[in-house]
């Protein structure tokens, strides 16, 4: 009925390109499409202002947690279609 991925190691580096990759993309995404991107503390990183639009810290938190979401929905979709 349901099929287990094989057993090994617990982590590898295998899926860190499409997380990364995605917490990028929301990233650049997200600084450009939240309402008010720049309401609370900035973020002290000297390439936020040009290339992140100067996101918020809370900005810059929702944005990576959804790309690790995102990230993680990849892999393992990735990783499901290789075991067929």
């Amino acid at each position: 009925m349901f099929e287990l991925p094989p057993s090994g190691e617990l982590w590898n580096w295998q899926g860190t390109p499409f997380i990364v990759g995605a917490c990028l993309l929301v990233l650049l995404i997200g600084s450009r499409t939240i309402k008010h991107p720049h309401t609370g503390a900035k973020m002290p990183l000297p390439f936020s202002k040009s290339l992140f639009n100067n996101i918020s810290v809370a900005g810059f938190l929702a944005c990576m947690s959804f790309g690790h979401i995102l990230g993680f929905l990849l892999t393992l979709g990735f990783a499901n279609t290789a075991l067929r």
